[in-house]
């Protein structure tokens, strides 16, 4: 067994500014950095906010791999994973979640699945991957309502994830009795660590809720965030390494 920190970033977002969730993502990836974390995770739509009408009549809000605005958050020397939108099939979006690794480099990329009801007048789905490896373990993705899905999840399970990263937005309104029962489940049913990033204040119509958190394969709760305010939060999580 080997230790590995990973950190979730929980903060708010400004509506409709990617320079701006680039700042703010890439001070609180310095900050996961600086901790000695080696995988940082933002919550969905960190670089535009939750914004679905902006998103749909502004196509200076979707952002692709090598966009150069990307550019501060892809240097900080860890591996960082962003969620945004980029273009997909045909004429409509996608959110999707891009992978840097520590030297700026793609990893991977994972398009949103299983989409949550006004979502799907805006943005295609995706249709698989969703996972990383780095160092030698092996990391899941999904984003807010995936998780909803256990088959998204079990399937990075099977093909040896230990570590399950949510990027999500769950609010003031229900969202706090959600979380608290989604990602403890993931973890008893899949066997792996879970960790989620989640919005803090305005997230479009909603307020997030924050209280991003790490469980345990268990489904006990390891360390959770304040529901106030930007917040890195960073768990030790004893996992099999692969060589």
């Amino acid at each position: 067994m080997a230790q590995v920190r990973v950190a979730a970033a929980q903060f708010e977002c400004v509506p409709g500014d990617v320079a701006a969730n680039v700042a703010r993502m890439t001070a609180l990836a310095q900050q996961a950095r600086d901790a000695g974390a080696a995988v940082v995770f933002g919550p969905e739509l960190c670089l535009t906010g939750y914004e679905l009408e902006m998103i749909t009549s502004d196509r200076r809000l979707w952002t692709e791999p090598d966009d150069t605005r990307l550019d501060p958050v892809r240097g900080t020397g860890i591996a960082v994973v962003v969620n945004g939108v980029a273009a997909g099939p045909g004429d409509r979006p996608q959110i999707v979640s891009t992978v840097y690794g520590p030297d700026g480099a793609v990893v991977t990329t994972y398009a949103k699945e299983c989409l949550y009801e006004s979502e799907r007048e805006v943005f295609t789905a995706g249709s698989g991957g969703g996972r990383f490896w780095l160092d030698g373990v092996g990391y899941s993705l999904a984003t807010c309502f995936d998780n909803h899905f256990p088959e998204v999840v079990a399937r990075n399970a099977a093909v040896g994830c230990q570590v399950h990263l949510a990027s999500s937005l769950y609010g003031t309104e229900g969202g706090r009795e959600e979380r608290r029962t989604v990602y403890p489940g993931i973890a008893k049913a899949t066997g792996m660590h879970v960790m989620l990033a989640n919005h803090v204040g305005v997230a479009g119509p909603w307020t997030g809720c924050g209280g991003s958190a790490a469980w345990a394969p268990d489904g006990a709760v390891m360390v959770e965030a304040d529901e106030t305010g930007p917040q890195v939060l960073v768990a030790d999580l004893e996992v099999e390494v692969s060589k």
